[in-house]
Parts: C-alpha cells; structure tokens; sequence
C-alpha cells in the first residue's frame, strides 16, 4: 500500500513538480486543497521556517506525514532580494506570476547582465506527523542569471526571467523533466529521498 503524504501546498504548478519527481516512488501524494486545507500564514523569516510552519499545520489539520517545501528566487544585486516573499514580490499575496516578473525587472533595470547572478533557493521538510521532534529537512540551489524580458512559455513563478547557462535557455524553455533534474527542487526532492531510503 503506498505511504500517503500531504503536500502543503495550493501551488498548482508546484503540485504538478513534486508528484512527478515522485512518480516512481510508493507514495500518494495528496495536495491539501484535495483535503479542505486553506494556506497558513508563511511569517517565518527563512525558507526553512516557512517550510516547517506549512507542513506542521498540513500534518495537524489532516493527520497524514506532510511535505512542504519553501522555495523562492534571490538575486544577488537586490542583496538576496526577493528571497521568502518571492510569491509576494508585487505586494500581496494575490499577486500573479506577471506582476512579481514586472517588479523583478523594474528593480534590476539598470543592472548590467553580467551582475544579474541569482539562484533558486528550496528547502523541503518532511514530517511524520504535527509534533515530530526531528523532521527530515534537505535543501537545493539552482544557480543561474536574470534575463532582461521573459522566455519560454513552461513552468511558473520566475522560469521565464531565469536563464540557465549550462541549458543556454530560460527555465521556461525547458521540459518538466528536463527542469526536475536540474532545478533546486528535484535537487532537494532526491535529497530527501535519500535521506528515506535510509530510515
């Protein structure tokens, strides 16, 4: 019978990511909307504790072992910026995909391409159940650069704008496959099962 797991998450495209790179695995993995589970406040000041904080109310509210990553976008001459509020870059939290990219690319206006240097930043946790003492924690990076204007028509949040240099495309030129071996959150993801396989 296959481990049922509650993903903390309402991100469709995040939902789709993460149930692929675990398509192979004996696990079922159940978005929250699927169980009625509205979004917590994510008021942690790291992508760690925002992790924590979303799969402690998926794992109390369902009483399933929750995963939930926390991931987001830092560019290096916006000092890290917009790192934990890279979904809410535009200033709220219905703020679209279109609207964080318009803002990315105001603020990095004068920026010269050679010191748009950022990367993909996700830390997923895995928890057995709302008060597990020692949660499997992994973390993934994905260096790459900021475009001046969007490219491809894949992915979401800041694919468009994220050029991958080894790939010489953004990441929304890339397939899902293709993006899930290289990005911060297949690299975390296998992490993770890695640290499963031995427990």
């Amino acid at each position: 019978m296959a481990l049922k797991i509650v993903l903390a998450s309402s991100n469709a495209g995040k939902v789709k990511e993460i149930q692929a790179l675990l398509a192979d695995k004996n696990i079922e993995i159940v978005p929250q909307s699927a169980l009625g589970i509205a979004d917590v406040e994510e008021n942690g000041e790291t992508f760690h504790e925002n992790a924590l904080i979303k799969a402690r109310h998926a794992a109390r509210l369902s009483g399933l072992p929750a995963i939930a990553d926390d991931s987001g976008l830092e560019v290096d001459a916006l000092n890290g910026a917009p790192g934990v509020y890279s979904a809410r870059y535009a200033g709220s939290k219905s703020s679209s995909d279109a609207d964080n990219n318009r803002k990315l690319l105001s603020e990095l206006q004068d920026i010269p391409a050679s010191l748009r240097t950022a990367r993909f930043r996700c830390v997923i946790v895995l928890l057995r159940d709302a008060d597990d003492p020692a949660p499997l924690v992994a973390e993934g990076s994905w260096e790459g650069s900021i475009l001046d204007q969007g490219k491809g028509n894949c992915g979401f949040g800041y694919d468009p704008l994220f050029y991958v240099g080894e790939r010489d495309c953004s990441a929304a030129e890339l397939s899902g496959e293709e993006k899930n071996r290289l990005s911060h959150r297949g690299k975390a993801l296998f992490s993770l099962l890695e640290q499963l396989d031995q427990i």
